[in-house]
C-alpha cells in the first residue's frame, strides 16, 4: 500500500504490471525468496545451497546467522509514510518468537520534503508513550529528520522507526523479517479496517534511552583514486559508500565476504576470468573465497561496498 512504481523507473526492475511495489530484495537467503546465481559454473543454484555446501568459501571468517547467509539486502520504494515500527533486539528476540534486526538505510532518492521519523523525541517515557499509544498521539514522541541524497541512518534493534513517504533507500540488515507495528497513523488498511498492532511485543523491543539519533557523518576520505565514506562500523556488519569523480578502480582484499551494490553509473566487477556489469539498482555477491579482484568505477559513479563485521577498507 505504500509502495511505487520507482523500483522500474529508476533501475529497470521487472515488475508486475498495475501493482505497487515497495521493496526489492537483492540478496536474500529468506525461505522462499531465495537470490539465485546468475553467472559462472553456478548459475542456477542459489544462496541457500552456497550456504549448505560452501559455507566457508562464501563467508570465511564470518559468522552465519543459525546457518543462514547473515545479511539481507533491499531497495525500498516508500511512496507513502510507513508505520511506525521496532525490531527486537538479541536480548528479546527469542523470547518473543522473532529475529534481532539491525538495520541502515542510504537515501537514494527523495522528495523535497522528505523526512525519517527515529529514535524517540527528549524526555518521552514509557509511560508516556503508552498514553499516546492510548489516545493516538504516538506521532508526538517520535524524533523527526529531514533527510535527502546521500543522508544515512543506522538502527540497531531496539531503535523505534518509521519511513516518511516519497523516498527511495538501499537497505542493509541483518537476516531478518521480523517486524512489529505499534502505530499506524490512526489510518485504515485496504480492506477499511485498522492494520494489526504489536503493540507487547514493540513494548517489550524499544529501548526507551534512544533520543533523537543523528544521521551518519557526511565527510569522506581521500582513498587514492576515490574518496570513500563510512555509514556504518558495527560488529554486525559494515557499510562504505565509494564515490569517484573520474573513471578508476579499487582493488578489493581477498579473504572477506563483500557486496557491491551501484548507486550512480555503471561499474564492474573484475576478476583474472570474468567480468560482472552493474547498472544503478544491481549487487554483486563477491565470496571470501576469491582472489583480489577490481571493482572499475565509470566517472560519477557512486557504490556501496559491505559485508558482515566491521571495516577493512582495501589501498586503491
Amino acid at each position: 500500500m505504500w509502495g511505487g512504481r520507482n523500483l522500474a523507473m529508476l533501475y529497470r526492475k521487472l515488475l508486475p504490471p498495475g501493482q505497487l511495489i515497495g521493496e526489492s530484495w537483492e540478496i536474500s537467503d529468506r525461505q522462499g525468496d531465495v537470490s539465485v546465481i546468475t553467472n559462472g559454473p553456478l548459475a542456477g543454484k542459489d544462496l541457500r545451497w552456497l550456504m549448505e555446501h560452501h559455507e566457508r568459501d562464501l563467508l570465511g571468517d564470518a559468522p552465519s546467522q543459525n546457518g543462514k547467509f547473515p545479511l539481507l539486502v533491499k531497495i525500498l520504494d516508500a511512496q507513502e509514510r510507513l508505520s511506525v515500527q521496532v525490531h527486537p533486539p538479541a536480548s528479546k528476540a527469542a523470547e518473543l518468537g522473532g529475529e534481532p534486526k539491525t538495520e541502515m538505510w542510504y537515501i537514494a532518492h527523495a522528495s523535497p520534503a522528505a523526512e525519517l521519523h527515529v529514535g524517540l523525541r527528549h524526555g518521552v517515557t514509557r509511560a508516556d508513550f503508552e498514553q499516546r499509544i492510548q489516545n493516538g498521539t504516538v506521532a508526538n514522541s517520535i524524533h523527526r529528520v529531514s533527510v535527502g541524497v546521500g543522508d544515512a541512518m543506522f538502527l540497531p534493534s531496539g531503535r523505534v522507526h518509521a519511513i516518511g513517504g516519497g523516498l527511495v533507500i538501499f537497505e542493509i540488515q541483518q537476516n531478518s523479517d521480523t517486524t512489529y507495528r505499534v502505530f499506524d497513523w490512526n489510518r485504515t488498511g485496504a480492506n477499511g479496517k485498522p492494520r494489526e498492532l504489536h503493540v507487547p511485543q514493540s513494548l517489550a523491543s524499544i529501548d526507551f534511552d534512544d533520543f533523537e539519533p543523528s544521521l551518519a557523518n557526511r565527510s569522506f576520505r581521500r582513498m587514492g583514486s576515490s574518496e570513500v565514506r563510512s555509514l556504518v562500523d558495527d560488529a554486525l556488519f559494515h557499510v562504505d559508500l565509494f564515490r569517484f569523480s573520474d573513471r578508476a578502480a579499487v582493488h578489493l582484499k581477498p579473504g572477506r565476504l563483500q557486496i557491491i551494490g551501484s548507486i550512480e553509473n555503471r561499474v564492474a566487477i573484475a576478476s583474472a576470468k570474468v567480468v560482472v556489469d552493474l547498472h544503478p539498482g544491481e549487487f554483486c555477491l563477491i565470496p571470501a573465497a576469491l582472489p583480489s579482484l577490481q571493482v572499475i568505477a565509470e566517472a560519477g559513479a557512486t557504490l556501496l561496498c559491505t559485508g558482515p563485521g566491521k571495516s577493512n577498507l582495501a589501498s586503491t
